[in-house]
């Protein structure tokens, strides 16, 4: 069977196990579409609340039936780099709209937090949560009914796939995403993470770790490293919800601002009242799914996508699996070698051809499915291109050039990275786990040695500073599943993992919790499903035994006697620690109700 055989028979196998689910999703959003605007079966006292703060054009044009309406939801603060840009986009998007001859309104904002601020901390207990929660408070601001479609102001981890889980739900309505950008390059990623672990190591102080992470974070716009905030991004350019060349240009630039009022009006032409009418639920198919996981696949993206692209899928009737995930990695090449998976940063990736050199590549290849429907219109060649802007002001577009500009980050299908894609489901008797395998060299892809147990992230850090640690294990960090605590990422252990590694021990990390879109080095088995807290072995392990972890063929396992392991009683750990404070006592219905992490992890069910 040919690569594109092969992806062509995982995309019908996922749309076959979908079609009772899809059905039912498709008939709700025909029901719910109209080819006129909504608010004109308003009574008179709802459409006057609906635009009483409007000024009396847009008021008089929002009485009638004939003017498009936009909505904007925001996750706009000025905490968050990536977000904070984003506070002058709603009158930019008013300005470009007005020109089109259509009305824009904020419909609502979501809430932002930021893992990089959270890491190590309680409030990381909320995070993989705030996705469901930014879902449904997309949903509030659209439930006015006021709109013909929407456009999302959205950058980071949980943000964007929350609010694709949002716009699903509204799936009638179009749906534009509209970036931020990244930072510019400040401190190089991989200084930074020497400095992380000399810190670690206690050879340099807090001073002079600030100095460093201040560096590297330092202004307006995503994190650099192609963690998941940047693979969203991606996601979003490579699924059609940008405009086509979008993703990864600079904050505060005039090829920024163009972008963003390209893609309001671009808003405006989809609605049900143009010629044409782009529903997001029915623009957002199967084929459209697995050409997101191609892009993550070929450019080493982030391990919370396996969870974020279920979600994403199952908000529109479509059910992917890690199976499917996995499957399509064993055909996918490693095409990107961006930071933690190389040295160079997204800038660096965007300035050698970026997404417009990708897509083209896996096109070529037949690795992608071409004939998908996008915001920008029928087939996904129109993001082959490259974006400029124009003496007038406006966006241009003209083909990506044929070569990579640095073939160090970008290279081909006949010469890639890595024959596979950089993640791998793992199965064995611990249940299924990911591992991302891009930034991880072959002679560590393999590791057997004995467990050494931890019910935190913070004992792990405790044994590393007392010395405890220098020794070939597997690190068995358990309960930090959705259910025990919220799914909290585990990023602060890469240090001290990675000075073990550095010091030639051959070491591991197993865990029912998540790491960071920046997996790096050190191999992680990550999202062991079940949980510990769900009677998962990995709440049965101990000191001492022996574990084996194979990325090459996909397997995790305790070498232990079955009846042994069986015989074990459940074990006994408080957790009422992870109940309270930051925010966590509201959150104990999330944690009663969500789904296992190859589900999504989600709390709809």
């Amino acid at each position: 069977m040919t690569v594109l055989q092969r992806v062509k028979s995982i995309t019908n196998r996922i749309r076959e196990r979908s079609i009772p689910t899809r059905d039912v999703y498709l008939d709700r959003l025909r029901e719910a579409a109209s080819h006129k605007p909504k608010r004109s079966a308003l009574a008179c006292a709802n459409l006057a609340h609906g635009f009483a703060a409007c000024g009396p054009s847009d008021k008089a044009a929002l009485a009638g039936d004939v003017v498009p309406n936009i909505g904007i939801i925001t996750s706009y603060n000025d905490m968050l780099s990536a977000h904070q840009p984003f506070e002058t986009y709603p009158q930019l998007i008013k300005a470009a709209v007005h020109e089109a001859g259509g009305v824009a309104q904020v419909a609502g904002g979501v809430p932002a937090m930021c893992d990089g601020v959270t890491q190590g901390q309680p409030g990381m207990d909320l995070s993989l949560f705030s996705r469901d929660v930014i879902a449904m408070a997309t949903a509030v601001g659209l439930s006015h009914d006021m709109f013909d479609a929407a456009v999302y102001l959205g950058v980071c981890d949980k943000i964007v796939p929350g609010l694709v889980i949002g716009a699903l739900t509204f799936g009638h309505l179009p749906a534009v995403f509209i970036p931020a950008g990244p930072m510019t390059t400040g401190l190089p990623n991989d200084e930074k993470a020497k400095t992380r672990q000399l810190y670690a190591e206690g050879k340099v102080g807090r001073d002079k770790l600030l100095e460093s992470e201040s560096k590297s974070y330092h202004g307006p716009g995503t994190c650099t490293f192609y963690g998941t905030a940047n693979s969203n991004q991606m996601l979003m350019e490579i699924m059609g919800l940008h405009t086509p060349g979008s993703s990864f240009i600079n904050p505060g630039t005039p090829l920024r601002e163009a972008l963003t009022r390209e893609a309001a009006k671009r808003a405006l032409a989809i609605t049900a009242l143009g010629n044409e009418y782009t529903p997001v639920g029915e623009m957002i198919d199967e084929k459209t799914i697995v050409n997101g996981v191609i892009g993550l696949h070929a450019t080493g993206g982030s391990t919370n996508h396996t969870m974020h692209l279920v979600a994403m899928a199952a908000a529109a009737g479509i059910k992917l699996t890690w199976q499917d995930i996995s499957d399509l990695s064993d055909v996918v090449p490693l095409l990107a070698r961006v930071y933690p998976n190389g040295l160079a940063d997204v800038n660096h990736f965007h300035a050698a051809g970026g997404m417009g050199y990708i897509i083209r590549e896996l096109l070529d290849a037949g690795l992608l499915h071409e004939d998908v429907k996008t915001v920008w219109g029928e087939g996904l060649r129109a993001y082959t291109i490259e974006v400029k802007l124009g003496e007038n002001g406006t966006v241009q577009r003209s083909p990506i050039p044929s070569e990579s500009a640095d073939k160090k980050v970008l290279s081909t299908v006949k010469e890639p990275f890595q024959a596979t894609g950089g993640l791998k489901m793992l199965k064995g008797n611990l249940g299924t786990a990911v591992i991302k395998t891009s930034a991880v060299k072959p002679e560590r892809r393999i590791i057997e040695a004995p467990a050494i147990v931890f019910d935190s992230q913070a004992a792990l850090q405790d044994a590393f500073k007392a010395g405890k640690l220098d020794r070939d294990f597997v690190a068995v960090v358990r309960f930090q599943g959705p259910k025990a605590n919220g799914m909290p990422e585990l990023h602060k252990l890469t240090p001290p993992l990675g000075v073990l590694q550095d010091r030639g021990h051959m070491v591991a990390l197993v865990t029912d919790g998540r790491m960071s879109g920046a997996s790096g080095k050190v191999p992680a088995a990550i999202h062991v499903t079940p949980e510990a807290l769900s009677g998962g072995i990995i709440g049965k392990i101990r000191d001492g035994d022996m574990m084996r972890l194979d990325a090459e063929i996909g397997t995790l396992d305790v070498l232990e006697d079955p009846e042994v392991l069986a015989a074990r009683p459940e074990p006994v750990v408080d957790l009422s620690h992870n109940s309270y404070g930051m925010g966590r006592e509201l959150f104990a219905a999330f944690r009663n109700v969500v789904g296992r992490a190859d589900e999504g992890a989600s709390v709809f069910g």
